[in-house]
């Protein structure tokens, strides 16, 4: 279950500065885009939403609909408009503007009565949110939270409201920026084990860093057990990220997943945690192959969605992490009536064509991927409906 903004965005691709070219309008939105990738990759996700009865919120609705999103729970106001942004990209730069427009008026608590909650509760095996909506965010957290249903946040910037919904949160995805904004820590690492002390509901964090790919500290269940007592030598996280960058194999291509052992971590003035640290690095694509950024971390938020649905029985933990992680970063985008594959690892936001989706992952397609990952499921038809390879 999500609830979130669901938006209609117009993108201008440019091959030139300043100069207009193509013009493609699709679905968007940080909820609208993850649920599209959770649909896709053949879960069940509902969106609780709002629109106007205009024709951004008509093309909205049908869009989310015909990628499997239950919109069943949308309000649809017969006034006001829907939220819909243009995203100029340049070609030339690899940049994009976005120009947003919010819609009016917004969703209100009041608007989702007991019995729709409830319903739309009923059954959920996680919750999301993108930190918009805040009024009605926080009424679903609790009552969430009171049926021990885990809770995804995405800390993408301080927004009114958010720290009140991250303390429900189970597991959280920051921006770069936002770790050190929000707990006011000297560095990155010793944001990430803050948030931990100061969420005790968070299993993990992860940070976004662009190209340079992701960092993820992660909460250990069994920590006395793997960390050897109260009494272990305690670990500076600073030092342990900087010996799992020297870990890192710049030759390889594809995206890549270390990790450390459960260890007592800790930095200077902010505390110990049982825990273990994860980096991930980026695929590294050719700039030539890049087309459009937009929605790749949104994509990336729902593979990670989806990746907690991975039975951990079935695999290792590091095939769970690496994997899981890694490799279902995705986003399926329209553009010049060819279908682009977004891989949004740890949000890179990289683009490039369909012919090039197996020199990505040249070990294993993804159909083989999966059916080693859930041997029980078969997601070979899945796979050709998700690429629609035209």
């Amino acid at each position: 279950l999500v609830l979130g903004e669901s938006l209609e965005g117009h993108v201008f691709i440019s091959k030139f500065r300043y100069a207009l070219g193509t013009l493609v309008v699709q679905g968007g939105g940080n909820a609208g885009n993850a649920l599209t990738c959770v649909a896709r990759l053949g879960l069940n996700p509902r969106l609780i939403s709002k629109v106007a009865n205009d024709a951004q919120g008509k093309s909205i609705l049908e869009e989310l609909e015909s990628d499997g999103v239950d919109t069943s729970f949308f309000i649809v106001s017969e006034e006001g408009n829907s939220p819909f942004t243009y995203i100029i990209v340049d070609n030339e730069t690899k940049t994009r503007t976005c120009i947003h427009t919010p819609g009016y008026p917004p969703l209100i608590p009041d608007e989702l009565s007991q019995s729709q909650l409830l319903s739309a509760l009923d059954g959920a095996n996680m919750v999301y949110f993108d930190g918009r909506l805040y009024e009605t965010a926080l009424i679903i957290a609790k009552e969430a939270a009171c049926k021990n249903i885990p809770i995804l946040v995405d800390a993408e910037r301080e927004r009114e409201g958010l720290d009140d919904l991250l303390n429900f949160a189970s597991y959280a995805i920051c921006s770069a920026r936002f770790p050190q904004a929000w707990t006011k820590a000297p560095s990155l690492p010793s944001a990430l084990l803050s948030m931990l002390l100061r969420l005790p509901n968070l299993k993990f964090v992860i940070v976004t860093l662009g190209q340079d790919g992701c960092i993820m500290l992660e909460r250990s269940v069994f920590s006395t057990m793997f960390a050897g007592g109260s009494d272990a030598e305690e670990t500076d996280i600073h030092g342990l990220l900087e010996s799992l960058k020297q870990r890192k194999d710049e030759s390889k291509t594809i995206p890549t997943c270390i990790s450390s052992v459960v260890t007592i971590l800790s930095a200077n003035g902010i505390g110990t945690v049982f825990g273990r640290l994860f980096i991930g690095t980026a695929e590294k694509i050719p700039p030539s192959e890049l087309v459009d950024t937009t929605g790749a971390g949104d994509a990336f938020i729902g593979a990670v969605v989806y990746g907690t649905f991975i039975p951990s029985d079935l695999i290792s933990l590091q095939l769970l992490f690496s994997e899981r992680l890694n490799i279902f970063m995705f986003n399926l985008k329209v553009a010049r009536n060819r279908l682009h594959l977004a891989v949004g690892l740890w949000e890179p936001e990289r683009v490039f064509h369909t012919e090039q989706i197996h020199a990505w992952r040249p070990s294993c397609d993804m159909s083989t991927m999966l059916e080693v990952m859930v041997p029980e499921r078969s997601y070979e038809s899945h796979i050709d409906r998700v690429l629609e390879f035209d």
